[in-house]
């Protein structure tokens, strides 16, 4: 009988040391993951708008884990107002913020805000003159005499003028409507005969999906020099500060474009996955043509995010003649080409 009660005594207390053993490896595993939390470094990086088809690599790199291999942890922000990827990202709010060529250009030399392109995203333009496929539009000086609606940003006004006057007419002939952005009803709703400042991406597919076809023009065959569309910002200070974070921030998100360019089909699903459904709820239709129209704009053969100066140097210019610069800034501190 006191053997038997040895033997309980003996197993009872190899199960609670090995229990107390496997209680404490728990607890060590758990260290270890939130220690290896702790060492990712936060990124942040605000939208130019809620999450659509130019966004996709983004998501596809946090999806497939390029970010953390990279040792950083992305916050994928959204916008309250247009103006906020560029404000936030030049008050250090943000790590960076995506926005337009152009709003760099007018920030840097107007406000002397501290604020530099990292990468190029959409290498050309996709803001172009919209109107009805069935208009009797051919040409932009066909604009003389009709509307054209635009959201009241600086820049589609020269634009426009631009246009028409390299095609031989005459800019003010053409009537301009600020419609807000009720572009695509304007011209179904034949309130304007044609917009600018609808993207190619967006409206056009949109008013597609809708029964309505489209044609358009593209200002870089009229006379508007080429320049970056989407562009990624920080600051001065924040790219000088942390640069290798930023870096490492880009090598991964190069991953995830090279993945969307390969496998549109799986980035397009895991966007949609990550739709803010409630505020700005996606068309697939819509996204999936969106991303054919903006692959090719969106690669280089330097490498995914890369600038050249050419583009910089010729959009000041241009701005600059166009009265929506005051000064051409230096180009030296508004761009620097992460891909090299």
């Amino acid at each position: 009988m006191k053997k038997l009660l040895l033997l309980l005594v003996s197993i009872m207390m190899l199960t609670i040391f090995t229990a107390c053993g496997n209680s404490g490896s728990s607890d060590e595993t758990a260290g270890k993951e939130k220690e290896e939390d702790k060492k990712l470094e936060e990124v942040s990086i605000m939208l130019d708008w809620y999450p659509n088809a130019v966004h996709s690599f983004l998501y596809v790199a946090q999806e497939k884990g390029y970010f953390e291999e990279e040792g950083i942890k992305v916050d994928i922000q959204f916008p309250a107002n247009p103006t906020d990827p560029v404000n936030l990202a030049a008050a250090g709010k943000i790590t960076m913020g995506i926005s337009y060529q152009p709003d760099v250009l007018m920030a840097r030399a107007n406000e002397d805000v501290k604020v530099k392109s990292i990468a190029a995203i959409v290498r050309s333009p996709l803001n172009h003159a919209v109107f009805l496929k069935d208009s009797p539009i051919q040409t932009p000086k066909d604009l003389e005499g009709k509307k054209v609606g635009f959201p009241g940003t600086p820049v589609n006004e020269p634009l426009i003028k631009a246009m028409v006057k390299h095609d031989g007419g005459d800019p003010e002939k053409v009537e301009m409507v600020d419609v807000g952005f009720e572009l695509g009803s304007s011209i179904v709703s034949k309130r304007v005969d044609a917009v600018v400042g609808a993207y190619i991406n967006h409206e056009v597919p949109v008013l597609s999906h809708e029964g309505h076809e489209t044609r358009n023009f593209d200002p870089t065959d009229y006379g508007v020099p080429n320049f970056y569309e989407l562009i990624a910002v920080t600051s001065d200070n924040t790219w000088n500060k942390d640069q290798e974070k930023i870096k490492a921030f880009w090598r991964a998100a190069s991953k995830g474009f090279k993945d969307t360019e390969e496998n549109p089909d799986e980035a397009l699903k895991i966007l949609l996955a990550n739709q803010d459904k409630e505020n700005f709820p996606l068309i697939e239709e819509v996204e999936k043509e969106s991303l054919s129209i903006l692959l090719p704009k969106m690669k280089s053969d330097a490498g995914f995010g890369s600038q050249e100066s050419e583009p910089w140097e010729k959009m000041s210019t241009w701005m600059k003649e166009s009265n929506l610069l005051e000064k051409e800034p230096s180009l030296e501190e508004t761009f620097v080409n992460i891909a090299e």
